[in-house]
């Protein structure tokens, strides 16, 4: 169980670039990330208006000459500095990401960065040969993997309470943008504009999240080849998708269907993942986080409960308050904060997060399916 201890005796030094005043996301990273005191934020670069930003750095209590008007300037400045900045936190649109994430690392900072790491394969390959060479920890901001039922749902599948895996099904479809909401919302209207959202919008976007959730329960499956479909049924956002369906085929046999979508009028957020075996299925669903379902052939349907003894350890190790009592999207962002700085501290740690590695492999995955669906739909191969 969790009960606050600061991994590695101490606060990291910690900075952010985005998510200034207004931005969502921007305060789930702090709230996570300051949760158990494992991170200090000491510098910022919080907002394209260079003002603006100082302003909100200071309001949240940062020293004013620490609060800078862009990354660049906040990377060499805090460079120079012996308290200056170890770890930086990536929170602006995605066409940025690449270029922020490789300055931090060529000034020898640990990085978490909002997913899509990048646009390219090739950029992503070259990030990681940089993380590599300058020994630092890239971390990839997929939250919901700090849900502690996913790493239960990761546990029965190795000790083989499933069987050999067949089928994997996951889905990210929402309904809140099946009409042009960005006409109204600039936080949405650069998701759905290429410039900043890169090659698509609901599969870089949305599908990220539960693809990697399928790397983290099945570790063992390799996609041989995939198929994907998608459309623009808001006309507007063309050529970015608010619609896609993927197929995939594993190394093993196994396959996999994918449902990514924001025009599922009136579904809130519809992010599950079910796993059928020879032997049983599970199934996950974001909007009850703190159940698995488990179904074995023969055997009564069971629903799982976080927090009880009979899980798994892993499934156990990152409770923070006792069984019974639900936990949401801060605890689980809180629990991905701390095994980020576990892999930056060189601490042991037994639970999976997502690195450069994981990061990696989003970006191919969309990839892949950007080049299927823009050949009309079109079995390619995975590598």
């Amino acid at each position: 169980m969790i009960v606050g201890d600061r991994v590695g005796g101490r606060s990291l030094r910690w900075g952010m670039v985005g998510g200034g005043r207004g931005s969502q996301i921007g305060y789930v990273h702090r709230s996570a990330a300051t949760r158990d005191g494992i991170f200090a934020l000491v510098a910022g670069a919080l907002d394209v208006d260079g003002e603006r930003g100082r302003a909100f750095g200071i309001a949240l209590g940062m020293d004013p000459s620490r609060s800078y008007p862009d990354y660049k300037v906040m990377f060499t400045a805090e460079a120079g500095r012996e308290d200056g900045i170890e770890v930086v936190s990536i929170a602006t649109p995605n066409n940025t990401h690449f270029v922020i994430c490789k300055a931090a690392l060529e000034h020898d900072l640990h990085v978490i960065c909002e997913k899509p790491l990048c646009f390219t394969v090739a950029e992503a390959e070259e990030l990681a040969g940089l993380a590599k060479s300058r020994q630092r920890t890239v971390g990839v901001a997929y939250g919901y993997s700090g849900y502690q039922m996913i790493e239960e749902a990761r546990a029965l599948v190795a000790a083989g309470e499933l069987g050999d895996i067949r089928v994997v099904n996951f889905q990210f479809s929402h309904g809140f943008h099946n009409t042009a909401v960005e006409q109204e919302s600039p936080s949405t209207r650069w998701r759905v504009t290429p410039e900043f959202a890169g090659p698509s919008y609901v599969l870089g976007d949305l599908g990220t999240h539960p693809f990697y959730l399928s790397e983290v329960i099945l570790p063992h499956l390799r996609i041989k080849r995939l198929l994907c479909t998608r459309q623009s049924f808001v006309g507007s956002r063309a050529p970015l998708e608010d619609n896609a369906t993927v197929l995939m085929e594993y190394e093993s046999g196994a396959v996999a269907t994918a449902w990514i979508s924001a025009v599922n009028a009136g579904a809130m957020h519809s992010q599950k993942i079910r796993v059928v075996g020879s032997r049983g299925s599970l199934e996950w669903w974001d909007e009850h986080p703190n159940q698995l379902s488990l179904e074995i052939q023969g055997q009564p349907p069971r629903l799982l409960d976080r927090g009880m003894p009979y899980l798994h350890g892993t499934a156990l190790e990152e409770d923070r308050i006792g069984a019974g009592h639900p936990e949401g999207l801060f605890d689980a962002w809180a629990n991905l904060y701390r095994r980020f700085a576990l892999a930056i501290t060189g601490s042991s740690q037994t639970l999976t997060f997502p690195g450069i590695e994981a990061g990696l492999e989003g970006v191919r995955w969309v990839e892949n399916c950007v080049r299927s669906a823009d050949q009309g739909g079109v079995w390619v191969d995975y590598r």
